[in-house]
């Protein structure tokens, strides 16, 4: 028998790492979007798809690649992601080193939405290692330990968005995706090194039966295991109109929060006419707080009665205010605390969702967490060019005028909150059992 590796911690900052450098996807286009607009020729509404498709595949993928964990573990998902955004960024390099500025036209331009695709695949990173770490950890350990997985990985947009025009100043736009080129490919080496599956997956490896597996697992400290198949999950969950209520919602805020950290770099620059680097670190203000209050948004889920659904009313009506702020404003002081709001509501409501997922879909929690992580997520791609057509119909105050989506999305998100919220002591479905009982979910929460 093979050498059993890995220990909870281990595993948990292996699938951190991991994630961490995935989703650094997401501030892909949003720094050197202006590069290609001027080279290019490109109107806001194709710079916005461009901004948009990492994370198109980013949610996408996180439905199959997640359910992949269930019968391999979450390593070999992991390092197909990674490879995939590293082939991506060496497509971009190759594409930039040797093109830009005098050969790259117009005509390129969907062989750079093709290379986004790629990239967007590390943020597909996210619902492998919730599974990965899931699995290494206790129930009743669980939620500090994903907290901190979530919480450390969803610092590398806003990072990212703070090193890029500083890499841009200094080494230049090939050189820059150079930069980021060796980072992509470090990092997944040292996943490959770093980065183990739960003692359950090691064992089936060796060849050892499921049941033996699991038996051995278990006395070495894992409780959890696959159950059943995450096929039946996301059917059956796909049935219950909760789980589209709280898609939606998720779509607004995490969806928002991508979609924002890829189009902010752009509004500050073209808005405000403030330096690359100035739109970095206001980028990254916002990044950063949404993905740190988030730890706050699952604190008052757990604290406060009826916390779901209260702490995601109370966030997406600071959200909604952030919005009209936005919306109305033309002066760079009020602009910044909208800003501000919107990251407060959007970071808050993004926990209150996945606290509600097991409560409001308790007879599948694995399938509908993964339609909610992976269709919400898809606000990424749909709402930057959105965003970009208010700019090329109106014109500068496009910029502002585009925030008024926000607005809908939040008001519609308030009435979704509000209907699970009233029709909480209706019966469930009747596949349904009740909350407080252990749900046989298919997986694990995604």
């Amino acid at each position: 028998m093979g050498e059993i590796k890995g220990t909870p911690r281990q595993g948990l900052a292996g699938a951190t790492l991991g994630f961490f450098v995935g989703f650094a996807s997401v501030a892909l286009f949003g720094s050197t979007a202006s590069r290609f607009q001027e080279v290019m020729h490109l109107s806001p509404m194709l710079i916005g798809f461009l901004v948009a498709m990492p994370a198109l595949s980013g949610a996408l993928l996180r439905i199959p690649f997640s359910a992949w964990v269930d019968t391999t573990g979450g390593r070999k998902p992991f390092l197909i992601l990674l490879a995939l955004s590293v082939a991506g960024m060496l497509g971009l390099y190759l594409v930039v080193n040797l093109l830009y500025p005098q050969h790259l036209s117009a005509g390129l331009y969907p062989l750079l939405l093709l290379l986004g695709l790629f990239c967007g695949c590390g943020i597909a990173t996210f619902s492998v290692g919730v599974s990965q770490v899931s699995y290494w950890f206790p129930q009743g350990k669980q939620g500090k330990a994903l907290a901190v997985y979530a919480g450390a990985g969803n610092l590398a947009p806003g990072l990212f968005s703070l090193l890029l025009p500083f890499a841009l100043a200094g080494l230049g736009l090939a050189g820059s995706y150079l930069a980021w080129l060796i980072f992509l490919s470090a990092g997944t080496a040292l996943y490959a090194m770093f980065g183990r599956n739960a003692w359950y997956f090691q064992f089936l490896e060796q060849g050892q039966p499921p049941e033996k597996a699991r038996e051995m697992a278990r006395e070495r400290g894992q409780g959890l295991f696959p159950k059943g198949s995450l096929t039946d999950s996301l059917r059956i969950s796909a049935r219950v109109w909760r789980t589209w209520a709280l898609v939606w919602i998720y779509f607004t805020t995490f969806g928002g929060f991508i979609a924002l950290t890829a189009w902010f770099p752009i509004y500050w620059k073209s808005f405000f006419a403030v330096s690359a680097i100035t739109a970095g670190l206001l980028t990254a203000l916002y990044s950063v707080l949404t993905s740190v209050i988030r730890i706050v948004g699952g604190i008052l889920s757990d604290e406060l009665r009826e916390g779901g659904e209260n702490t995601a009313i109370l966030a997406l009506l600071v959200m909604l205010f952030g919005a009209m702020v936005m919306t109305t404003t033309t002066q760079f002081e009020l602009a910044v605390p909208g800003v501000v709001l919107m990251a407060f509501g959007m970071g808050v409501c993004n926990a209150a969702v996945f606290k509600l997922v097991p409560q409001e879909i308790p007879q599948a929690v694995g399938g509908g967490a993964g339609w909610v992580g992976g269709l919400g997520a898809l606000g990424g791609f749909f709402i930057p060019p959105v965003l970009g057509f208010a700019v090329r119909d109106l014109g500068q105050r496009g910029y502002a005028i585009g925030f008024v989506v926000f607005i809908f999305l939040a008001l519609f998100s308030l009435s979704m909150a509000w209907i699970l919220k009233y029709t909480r002591e209706m019966p469930l479905e009747p596949a349904a059992r009740p909350a407080r009982e252990q749900p046989d979910n298919g997986g694990v929460l995604k």
